[in-house]
């Protein structure tokens, strides 16, 4: 048993979890964190170059507040860091009118009063020739949207939680936790430790590491894609946006071209169901990347290269697709975060702020109403 004591341990340091353990650190709190891969690591939902953000959510327009506070802390997050981990280039959501995208688009903008441009077909195809979508589609145009640096935003929270003072520990998996009296202990192959709360943001193995709570999550297997093009000025972002597109054979999302990869596309909808998402197959096929490559070839013709890398990342998902973020209901000196339900990156930096928040207090001033656990009792699903 290490006697040291911590007031908090963390389990997993992916996007959330660094995010919370530089929080908790910098209010002054002994923190623990464990992670069983290394930091910044490629085996769960935080790595793969880019990360959307966008603050016109289709999603629901609750999302909104949390985002505007998110921002704010990227931003906080540069700043102390040093580093740039945040590139604004413009948002363009595609779809039909009457589809989820644009109707959740326009709410979200009506309801927070968000700049955008609502561009019809012919518009959106003399703006953006690079796409090609007939007169059934429309085009919104988010300003503020742009894209985060998946895998440096992980190492600089990580990075600012020890500065801060925060013992990280990558490659020590905990197998269990359990209550000690006040307090909790974590059981890892190396030893156990102590603590008088625990934050658990496990990703893709949150299922196994509350079981006790049943939660109704389901892991997918998704790939991301990057190509090469007929012409990679026509993909720079000065020129060329992040992007959404809801069409009828499935969700589609990509991000202006970085570097020599080419440029990065991926279906958000979709994806294999994995049960053990320490076997998951990340052996890329060309079956996985089939239905990319057609959409491309229909609405994104000069994306027309070889296939140039590839990875495979896991989503987390509820039945609503929202998150969880909320406290134990038989443990109060337990919080935790979990389905992010592949959108939940760009809010990492928030998650952080709430996840500490209930650590310290059991409760927070920011809105997390629609993410509580008690909505999939009252709905009959745990």
């Amino acid at each position: 048993m290490n006697q040291a004591g911590y007031d908090v341990i963390a389990l997993g340091l992916g996007g959330m979890g660094s995010a919370a353990a530089f929080e908790l650190a910098r209010r002054g709190q002994r923190v623990l964190g464990l992670e069983q891969f290394a930091l910044g690591h490629d085996r769960g939902s935080s790595h793969g170059q880019t990360r959307i953000i966008r603050q016109a959510y289709f999603e629901h327009p609750d999302y909104v507040p949390l985002l505007r506070r998110a921002y704010e802390r990227w931003y906080e997050l540069e700043q102390l860091q040093g580093q740039h981990l945040f590139t604004e280039c413009g948002g363009l959501n595609i779809g039909l009118p009457e589809g989820e995208l644009i109707a959740g688009v326009r709410r979200s903008a009506a309801e927070h009063r968000l700049p955008v441009e609502e561009l019809s077909a012919s518009e959106l195809r003399r703006r953006f020739p690079q796409f090609q979508f007939d007169d059934c589609y429309v085009g919104v145009l988010e300003r503020n949207a742009g894209f985060l640096y998946v895998e440096q935003c992980v190492l600089a929270h990580a990075a600012a939680a020890s500065a801060a003072g925060a013992d990280l520990r990558p490659e020590e998996p905990a197998l269990a936790w359990e209550i000690d009296g006040q307090g909790v202990i974590v059981t890892t192959k190396q030893q156990q430790y102590r603590a008088a709360r625990l934050v658990v943001t496990a990703g893709s193995w949150a299922g196994a590491m509350l079981r006790d709570l049943g939660l109704p999550l389901t892991v997918r297997r998704k790939v991301l894609l990057w190509y090469g093009t007929s012409s990679d000025v026509r993909f720079r972002r000065n020129v060329f946006p992040i992007y959404m597109a809801e069409t009828p054979g499935g969700f589609y999302y990509g991000f202006p071209l970085l570097d020599g990869h080419g440029h990065k596309v991926a279906r958000h909808d979709g994806g294999d169901v994995v049960t053990d998402p320490l076997t998951v197959n990340r052996t890329v096929t060309p079956a996985d990347a089939a239905d990319c490559r057609q959409f491309l070839t229909a609405h994104l013709p000069a994306v027309s290269g070889p296939l140039r890398d590839s990875r495979v990342c896991l989503y987390t998902l509820t039945p609503d697709s929202h998150f969880i973020i909320d406290v134990h209901p038989k443990y109060p000196q337990v919080a935790l975060a979990a389905g992010f339900s592949g959108h939940g990156f760009k809010f990492a930096s928030v998650v952080g702020e709430i996840l500490a928040d209930l650590a310290d207090h059991g409760r927070t001033e920011l809105p997390i109403g629609m993410f509580r656990l008690n909505r999939f009792a009252a709905r009959g699903l745990t």
